[in-house]
């Protein structure tokens, strides 16, 4: 029991540590029962979490506000993982009344200038798709409760059930490969993925991480777990790559960096994209 403890970083890796069923909530509570007997440390205990106690404790104390507790922890910080390590000082019973908001800068003239953060895109993917369609005169609703599609969108066609898709990054190949299926609605997480059904959807709005939007009805990518961006150029319709570049805005005057397809297109004829100020468009909209 104390090597067990020891040695795993939760209650269900010590119960089939020691040859016990680890799902049933009785052999659980059965070892915790005979691990406070032996006053057993289990403060290292993680669960699914990638940092203890004792690094949120260091954390909380050497922080001036929860973004630097969150940075400390190795932890994206979003919504849902700063409340849930906010609920966890408090279950610990930190004091945490020292983190505050950062203050604000004493100099209005200063811009702001974070970095991008290529992981952020799939939190943010649906507000570029809500503001795209908006731009065209489309109304955005949000489904009230979990559906298939994230939006919908009233357009001249009627409304459209819309499922927006990211991908951050290129694969080793160098392809945008977009995963557009769906896991099973089980309790397993590891369960494959499957398509969705071309009667729940309408559209596909997908965005890259070099700002290429595409929007694809549903009847073209039917029974498809995954693509490739490339092979799908007639359906791309823009281009949000100011979004996802990091730097203060240049001048007016200033070249715009090429996209992907300029680059592909210079690249293959022996050119230097950067001597050039152009972009190319899936459509005949410009070049």
């Amino acid at each position: 029991m104390r090597q067990a403890v020891a040695n795993n970083r939760s209650w269900r890796s010590v119960a089939r540590a020691l040859g016990l069923k680890a799902t049933s909530a009785g052999v659980i509570r059965t070892v915790k029962r005979h691990a406070a007997r032996l006053e057993l440390e289990s403060t290292h205990f993680t669960g699914q979490r990638r940092w203890s106690d004792q690094q949120l404790r260091d954390a909380v104390a050497a922080a001036s506000c929860w973004a630097d507790v969150l940075a400390a922890l190795a932890i994206v910080d979003n919504g849902e993982d700063r409340t849930r390590v906010k609920g966890h000082a408090v279950r610990l019973g930190l004091d945490c009344t020292h983190l505050k908001s950062p203050p604000a800068q004493a100099d209005p003239d200063q811009v702001f200038d974070e970095p991008v953060r290529p992981e952020m895109l799939r939190y943010s993917a649906a507000a570029l798709a809500m503001a795209w369609f908006t731009l065209r005169g489309c109304a955005v609703a949000l489904p009230i409760e979990p559906q298939e599609y994230d939006l919908l969108v009233t357009t001249s066609r009627g409304i459209q059930r819309v499922q927006v898709k990211s991908c951050a990054s290129r694969n080793a190949r160098g392809y945008w490969h977009v995963g557009i299926g769906r896991r099973p609605y089980v309790l397993d997480k590891s369960a494959s993925k499957m398509p969705y059904d071309p009667e729940s959807i309408d559209l596909f709005f997908i965005v890259l991480g070099d700002g290429s939007i595409y929007v694809i009805p549903s009847g073209v990518l039917a029974g498809r777990v995954g693509i490739s961006a490339e092979s799908y150029a007639p359906y791309r319709v823009g281009d949000a790559s100011s979004l996802l570049r990091s730097g203060a805005s240049a001048g007016a005057d200033a070249p715009r960096p090429g996209s992907a397809y300029v680059r592909e297109f210079l690249g293959l004829r022996r050119f230097e994209p950067q001597g050039f100020a152009f972009d190319v468009y899936a459509r005949s909209d410009a070049v």
